[in-house]
Order: structure tokens, then sequence, then C-alpha cells
């Protein structure tokens, strides 16, 4: 292989992992929109704080709406203030990305970022969270 055909092939690879990227960040801004958009249908209703339950069902329903998949959620204290977070898992194999989607139990703006570059010390257990869940599933 002469030196213009590696040059070639690595700002082929370079292009392709630019557009997995930047693909993977549209799907993040997709999910954000589709679980803000259904939090400003509940604030407009008058709902005064996110339950739980609610905050897993819109969660839920925008990964399925990208084709991720839901893994787990809490509720933390962080910084004065009551925060709703959950766990996410979109893609297969290789591919796999795990999110961190987080929201104050008062409303407002949904944060939803990568595990990898998530400050949240929640995001270290996302990926072991899901290796234990596929060992489950294997079992099963």
């Amino acid at each position: 292989m002469q030196n213009d055909d590696i040059e070639t092939s690595m700002d082929e690879k370079r292009t392709d992992e630019a557009a997995e990227v930047s693909g993977d960040l549209l799907l993040v801004e997709d999910l954000a929109l589709s679980v803000e958009e259904a939090i400003a249908v509940q604030e407009a209703a008058g709902a005064s704080l996110v339950g739980e339950e609610e905050f897993r069902s819109l969660v839920n329903e925008a990964l399925e709406g990208v084709g991720g998949h839901f893994l787990f959620k809490m509720k933390l204290d962080q910084e004065n203030e009551t925060c709703h977070v959950a766990a996410g898992v979109v893609g297969d194999g290789e591919s796999r990305q795990f999110l961190l989607l987080t929201l104050p139990e008062t409303g407002g703006k949904l944060k939803v970022e990568t595990a990898a570059a998530s400050r949240n010390p929640i995001a270290r257990i996302t990926e072991a969270y899901a290796g234990v869940m596929d060992a489950f599933k294997a079992a099963a």
C-alpha cells in the first residue's frame, strides 16, 4: 500500500468515526427533546412535582422511541436539590452507548449525557449494572 492509499484510508476512518459520534449526539439530543416535550405537557396540566413513576414512564417511553432500553432509576439529593436520575442504553455490542438522564424533582430542563462523559457518580455503575442484567438474561 502506498502512502497516498494509507492517508486516504485513515481519512475515511476519521470520517466514519466522526459520523458515528455525530449520530450519537443527535440521538442524545432527540431523546432529550422527546422527554422535555412530555414534561412540558405535564407542567401545562398543572403538575407541581415530577413523581418517580412519572419520570420512569417518560424516560422509558423516550428510550424506546430511539431504540434504547431503560436500565434503572433513583432519586438523589444533589447540590441542594432533589433530582431524578435514570440510566439507559442504546445500541448493541460495541456500538452500545450508556446514557444518564437527570431531572430536578421540581421539573425543568432534562439533562441527557453519555455515562462516559458524565461527572455524576451514578454514571460509573451504569455499564456494570447493564453487565449484571445481561448475565441474568443469559442465565434465564
